[in-house]
């Protein structure tokens, strides 16, 4: 199976100085947008193409230029035996809207409780497992010629909800909170997203067709059986997800985060340290800064000092964290002299450097995000808006 490891878009554009602007506002938790993306479509799923090839579903991606654009969804083979796919999500973070990536692991970790449908119900997948290092395929929500792979089995799948919300958090969005077990999956050895799967958003962010502005929600090329092929195998969307809104006036885009954004409710709180919360690209540890959060202030003394045990607790892990990893970058930067490294094998490291740096910021965000959500007092979600009933595929 490939073991290849997709260095991010947002990456390339620090590392290989090769992609416009527009290309590093699409994936990592450091991009924001000041409001939600469209409801998620309506689509069949195409049929599975290969044995062991895993369902990555179709989200909404953002470009600072075009807006969001829907990537479809696709067939993908898992860059290792016993991997799953953990998608990625949209989520409120207090000021703007958060793309939390996706990844691959030995877990389903927290995807926003994001109903994705074949599998993806907003907990866990249900769409398959894997038996004996082969992925065994549950029937009943995934398209698969049984007569072609044998290793299938068909289990009912409820799912709770029926809506097409694409994002966790603010107004209207699912109102959903990672579990510790979840929180323990997002620690655990993964990946990134596949050089298909990078490849795949590049073609997606490319086609006019497929930007929320020309298809209003409902894209033409909602799901292919191949990353990056966008004709053979793909299917179109049978609805939107909802009723269409073209962004507010004057919004704000990419990682300016400015006021009055209309999805935000009144009455959430804005964290001071919103932003900072959010990494910025970095391509090496040894440029990392400690991370800071807010003091508590509860009101009650022994609750206060409960959560800032908590939070130095954080900090310490984190710092550890950034330690060990520029540790062994130093050492790569030690070999890679010794043995003389040619041009391109020092771009690959440099690569494979940027990369991690970028996903162990992803997560300290995400734990920083975890911890406020858990510390902050439980306010009342306002009421989302009534939507079109619309089917669920499976």
């Amino acid at each position: 199976m490939r073991t290849t490891v997709a260095v991010r878009s947002l990456l390339f554009s620090f590392v290989l100085l090769v992609f416009s602007h527009s290309a590093f506002a699409q994936i990592g938790i450091g991009v924001s947008v000041n409001f939600g993306p469209p409801a998620l479509p309506v689509y069949e799923q195409p049929i599975c193409p290969a044995d062991g090839d895993l369902w990555t579903p179709g989200y909404w991606g953002y470009d600072d230029d075009d807006g969001y654009y829907w990537v479809p969804g696709t067939w993908v083979e898992a860059p290792q035996v016993g991997f799953l796919w953990t998608p990625g999500y949209w989520g409120w973070g207090g000021s703007a809207f958060l793309f939390h990536e996706g990844y691959w692991g030995p877990q389903v970790g927290f995807y926003g409780g994001i109903n994705y449908g074949f599998g993806y119900g907003g907990v866990g997948y249900e769409g398959g497992r894997w038996e004996g290092g082969r992925f065994s395929y549950n029937t009943y929500v995934n398209h698969v010629n049984t007569t072609i792979i044998h290793n299938t089995y068909n289990v009912t799948v409820t799912n709770v909800s029926e809506n097409h919300v694409s994002y966790n958090g603010g107004s209207g969005g699912v109102e959903a909170r990672s579990t510790p077990q979840e929180e323990a999956y997002a620690n655990e050895h993964h990946v990134g997203p596949v050089a298909a799967q990078t490849q795949h958003v590049q073609e997606a962010r490319n086609n006019p067709e497929l930007r929320a502005s020309a298809n209003h929600g409902k894209p033409p090329i909602a799901a292919t059986a191949k990353p990056g092929d966008f004709k053979t195998g793909a299917v179109a969307s049978r609805q939107a997800g909802g009723e269409y809104k073209a962004p507010p006036a004057g919004a704000a885009r990419g990682n300016e985060v400015r006021p009055g954004n209309e999805n935000r409710p009144a009455t959430e709180s804005r964290p001071e340290n919103a932003a900072e919360a959010r990494p910025t690209a970095n391509n090496h540890a040894s440029e990392l800064q400690p991370h800071q959060s807010t003091p508590p202030n509860t009101g009650n003394a022994a609750t206060d000092k409960k959560y800032q045990q908590q939070q130095d607790k954080l900090a310490a892990q984190q710092t550890q964290d950034h330690q060990k990893l520029q540790q062994q970058q130093e050492k790569d930067h030690q070999q890679a002299t010794q043995k003389n490294y040619t041009a391109t094998q020092n771009q690959q490291m440099e690569q494979r450097h940027a990369q991690q740096t970028q996903q162990v910021e992803q997560k300290h965000a995400t734990q920083q995000q975890q911890m406020e959500q858990r510390q902050a007092p439980r306010q009342t979600a306002p009421k989302p808006e009534s939507r079109p009933p619309a089917e669920k595929p499976h």
